[in-house]
């Protein structure tokens, strides 16, 4: 037997949910964007059928831990009956080295992280009053950020879009059940939904955009996560130009993967495209939203402290628990 706790996914399940990782997650952009040393290496591995394997890894001078995530993504698993995501996160003692512990997580800590930081995006750069939103995607993600949203804006009304529109309604139909102060609606335009938003979320994981600028109008936040790769694009190259500011969890990676990346290699955008990072905004480094018409962009790629603030916060639920 492992001299240090092994944690499953049912037990992590029950432990931890969306409104735990909201806090320690905006703690960890503005640690990441704002700590001279900040480690938080990616490597993203294309596989077949669509699938990729995101290996990340992440350590803050003066923590208490260093991390390693495997965090697999297989959508061609649906057919097969199988789970899309996968994967663990191991957790060290940054001192020693030694295991602290695995979290055999199933892709949950991911999940709920990105939502979290899908929250953070929503709460610094989404106008106080957004009463309407749109979720481009249909998948666990598209839910869970359909949930962050009512977290953190006055959310009334939220319509989602998906390629198959029978995905779209089903989970359109499970939000309208869970979220009994909000009105959710599938919609088979998507223009027309995106422009009565205030917030826009895109969670696709496709090479295709999704959300195109002539959709735009101002005032609006837009959250795009789905692209996290170099060959996935959820915006065009207009959207980006029509935004007023741009952020990203991080300017490396989002220049390395993603919208960002597509935008610059086709020269559409600049690298200068990109204002500041999501960190920067939450620590007053940079202006984040400047006027009530701006329209605002997030892009997340996803970052390695994300996932050991997550981590560290679900071995202490887990502790509380018993688990």
């Amino acid at each position: 037997m492992p001299d240090f706790p092994l944690h499953t996914a049912d037990r992590i399940r029950a432990a931890v949910g969306l409104a735990d990782l909201i806090e320690p997650t905006a703690e960890a952009f503005r640690a990441f964007s704002t700590t001279d040393g900040a480690q938080a290496p990616v490597m993203v591995l294309p596989l077949a059928d669509g699938g990729d394997s995101h290996i990340k890894a992440a350590h803050l001078p003066g923590g208490s831990h260093f991390l390693v995530k495997i965090a697999n993504w297989f959508p061609g698993n649906r057919r097969r009956g199988l789970p899309e995501g996968g994967g663990f996160v191991a957790l060290f003692d940054a001192r020693s080295g030694a295991v602290t512990a695995l979290l055999e997580d199933e892709h949950h800590l991911s999940d709920l992280r990105t939502a979290a930081a899908g929250a953070v995006c929503a709460r610094a750069l989404a106008r106080p009053d957004a009463a309407r939103a749109t979720v481009l995607g249909t998948g666990r993600q598209a839910g869970l950020q359909a949930h962050a949203l009512t977290l953190v804006r006055p959310v009334r009304q939220i319509s989602v879009w998906g390629r198959d529109h029978g995905r779209a309604a089903a989970l359109a139909a499970r939000l309208d059940r869970d979220l009994p102060h909000t009105e959710v609606v599938a919609t088979t335009d998507p223009e027309q939904a995106v422009q009565r938003s205030d917030i826009v979320v895109t969670a696709t994981a496709g090479p295709d955009p999704v959300l195109f600028g002539s959709w735009l109008r101002p005032g609006q936040h837009i959250t795009a996560l789905g692209a996290d790769a170099p060959a996935k694009r959820e915006l065009d190259g207009a959207a980006l130009r029509r935004a007023t500011r741009v952020f990203a969890d991080s300017r490396e990676l989002a220049l390395r993967y993603g919208d960002i990346h597509s935008a610059v290699a086709r020269g559409e955008v600049g690298e200068d495209r990109i204002d500041g990072e999501i960190g920067e905004v939450l620590a007053g480094r940079v202006p984040g939203r400047t006027a009530p018409d701006d329209i605002t962009v997030a892009k997340l790629i996803g970052i390695g402290p994300q996932d050991l603030a997550a981590a560290e916060t679900a071995l202490a639920l887990l502790g509380r628990t018993g688990g």
